[in-house]
């Protein structure tokens, strides 16, 4: 199928539809705990509807089909001829699964593949009213079974008008038959109005008439200016057809009755006077705002991401710029240089932001697919389940959303399977039959912070420990001095699950070690919070963006090294000759608690295992989840946000290592991976 002749269509049409898609997908499961919501019914019906209409200035006849269909069940719900069921929203998720497989062929550039047929009867069925017959007898001609001729057409307009309407004035029927005037063309008022005729005076009784009476009106409006209308002009004709309880039946049979023959009708020139059915009033009310709108419109453009990236490391080249300027500033004297590098530094960081922002998405985009999620495996698992998102507005950046999406995925899968009970097991507990997850989002400064929390069993730090020495991690007595909150911290271990069946949703141990090795690759922490009886709680704090990081510098021996300021707790000095030694360790204590203490030179300098400590030293207490160590450096250079830079081929898969970036003094410093440099040195 060739797009070639409608791109600019069809990439209105691409972002309009995949935005109405993604909130289908919340309003169906949102719908089936709230059957009776009316507003809810005609958005559904709006969201098909509107889907349905882009598809087919494109002539996208499998999708067209197939949002037809659906928008005839919603059609029926909201006229309260049938009630919402779960059988029922199996079969419509069933179709919108459908509906976005066919979408993202649309997206790929092919012809999208039909809906199982299978699946559009069931929707046939229903569409129609509970206890009715499966088959209309009188149902009308569908332009889904195929196109018309012209003979066939005129003779179903001699059936249906007869002698006597043959031969009634124009002034009576409102309407000029071809067939009386001998004129084989008839024009878009006149086939409207005969399409009313075909389908009964009772749907939009009156129609002939106003057009009759609005004729010259109408006529005036088309010559006087450019017929084409706004999304809101649209959106306000669509709640004429089909708000406020109307049936839409009259407009969408007289949609599929029409000859698929017909020319197809430029996208932007929608002939409105002759559609509106009622309040010709109001439509002419919104033509003046039209040229308001269109300006409105002009007022945003489509940026493709990969330019929004280069200018993104732009902006991270002249923050290094700007690191190094300030350097040389504050080693001269001249004032002058003092306040132009002043100002460069306010102008980059306002620069900065902005283009950050231009990068920034809600994370309502992971967030909307999770009701879905949940209320499918509930479903499978026969249980009872409510979630309860806050926080979707916050904004991160468009690539951390997109890295999030398939951890928060597992993460929330994991808390449905593991966390919450089966409804006859929260009962014996005291417990509401339906359990809760919620998801949670909120800035922390220049990081975000995610919670899935359930209101399940809880983790047993007892069943953990024994299952971390049948597997092998510890010895018995190991295990038993792990804290309770270690003991949850041993389900990111690869290959630890306490499940002893395993099934299609979990069981093999295999997901939450990917989601902490991908929690870490994005300079994130992750840790669990737990209590057994009560619930379990996943944190998560990853930073707003993965382009620039704010990090600590510090010198091992000439060498600099940036610390994620992400994991920096605090900085103290310390006298290395008053540290203490447990189970063989180093550590120091703080406040009455106790640090380890790694003297990470020794790890990453050359000779620096050999060389003299000094007495004193700095100490910077970094963490990773609730764990907090002590790392011994020689000095500490300051604050410094830093443009993160791949590392080379000879050093790729340096352990501990996440990058490195060019400091301000001109010179290279790597970055330090907290995590990864503790799982392999220590």
């Amino acid at each position: 199928m060739s797009f070639d002749g409608d791109e600019e269509i069809l990439q209105d049409f691409l972002v309009e539809a995949g935005e109405i898609l993604e909130l289908l997908s919340e309003q169906l499961v949102d719908l089936e705990q709230n059957p009776d919501d009316s507003n809810l019914l005609n958005a559904i019906f709006r969201g098909f509807h509107t889907v349905k209409g882009g598809a087919g200035f494109l002539q996208l006849d499998a999708l067209v089909n197939c949002c037809h269909s659906a928008e005839n069940v919603f059609d029926t719900l909201r006229n309260h001829k049938r009630k919402v069921t779960s059988e029922l929203m199996d079969v419509v998720l069933e179709t919108l699964d459908n509906v976005n497989a066919m979408f993202e062929e649309v997206r790929q550039r092919e012809a999208p593949t039909p809906a199982p047929q299978e699946l559009i009867e069931r929707l046939d069925q229903l569409a129609l009213p509970e206890g009715e017959a499966a088959i209309h007898s009188a149902a009308p001609v569908s332009a889904d079974q195929g196109d018309i001729t012209d003979d066939e057409f005129e003779q179903l307009l001699d059936a249906l008008n007869g002698d006597e309407t043959a031969s009634a004035p124009a002034s009576e029927t409102g309407v000029v038959s071809p067939v009386a005037s001998g004129n084989d063309d008839i024009n878009d008022d006149e086939f409207e109005a005969l399409l009313d005729q075909l389908h009964g005076k009772g749907q939009f009784a009156g129609v002939p008439a106003a057009l009759a009476a609005n004729k010259e009106t109408v006529a005036e409006t088309s010559s006087a200016q450019p017929t084409d209308i706004s999304d809101d002009e649209f959106e306000a004709l669509l709640d004429q057809l089909h708000g406020k309880g109307g049936s839409p039946t009259g407009a969408v049979a007289a949609e599929s009755t029409a000859p698929a023959s017909a020319k197809k009708p430029e996208p932007a020139k929608v002939p409105i006077a002759a559609k509106a059915p009622a309040e010709p009033a109001q439509v002419k009310a919104k033509a003046p705002t039209r040229e308001a709108a269109h300006a409105a419109a002009e007022t945003s453009v489509r940026v493709d991401t990969k330019r929004l990236d280069d200018i993104m490391n732009m902006v991270g080249e002249l923050v290094l710029v700007r690191n190094r300027l300030q350097r040389l500033g504050d080693q001269s004297a001249d004032e002058q240089m003092h306040k132009a590098v002043a100002n460069l530094d306010l102008v980059t960081t306002d620069l900065q932001a902005a283009v950050m922002q231009t990068r920034m998405q809600p994370i309502k985009k992971v967030f909307g697919r999770f009701p879905r999620v949940v209320r499918d495996l509930a479903r499978s698992l026969k249980k009872e389940i409510n979630l309860v998102m806050h926080g979707e507005d916050t904004d991160l950046d468009k690539n951390l959303v997109e890295a999030l999406s398939d951890p928060l995925v597992h993460l929330v899968r994991n808390s449905v399977d593991h966390g919450i009970e089966i409804p006859a097991e929260r009962e014996r507990a005291g417990k509401p039959r339906v359990g809760t997850i919620t998801l949670s989002a909120e800035q922390e400064g220049d990081h975000i912070l995610l919670l899935i929390t359930d209101d399940g069993a809880g983790m047993n730090a007892d069943v953990l420990r024994r299952k971390a020495v049948e597997k092998g991690m510890y010895d018995q007595d190991g295990a038993d001095r792990l804290t309770d909150q270690e003991c949850y911290n041993l389900i990111f271990a690869a290959g630890f699950s306490t499940k002893d069946q395993i099934s299609d949703v979990s069981g093999r141990g295999v997901g939450m070690d990917v989601v902490k090795t991908k929690i870490s690759q994005l300079n994130g922490q992750l840790s669990v919070v737990s209590k057994l009886g009560e619930g379990s709680s996943i944190v998560i704090k990853v930073p707003l963006t993965l382009a620039i990081m704010p990090t600590l510098m510090i010198m091992l021996a000439d060498q600099s090294f940036a610390l994620p300021l992400v994991n920096v707790v605090e900085i103290f000095h310390l006298n290395l000759s008053k540290t203490n030694v447990v189970d063989g360790r180093e550590c120091v204590v703080v406040r009455d608690k106790v640090f380890p203490l790694f003297h990470i030179k020794r790890w990453l300098i050359r000779g620096g295992a050999g060389s003299v400590e000094p007495e004193n030293s700095h100490v910077v207490i970094v963490s990773m989840g609730t764990r907090q160590v002590g790392f011994v450096v020689d000095q500490l250079v300051g604050q410094e946000e830093v443009v993160i830079k791949p590392l080379g081929r000879g050093l790729l898969g340096t352990p501990g290592m996440a990058g490195a970036t060019i400091t301000g003094d001109g010179r290279i410093a790597l970055i330090i991976d907290v995590p990864s440099l503790l799982q392999h040195y220590s």
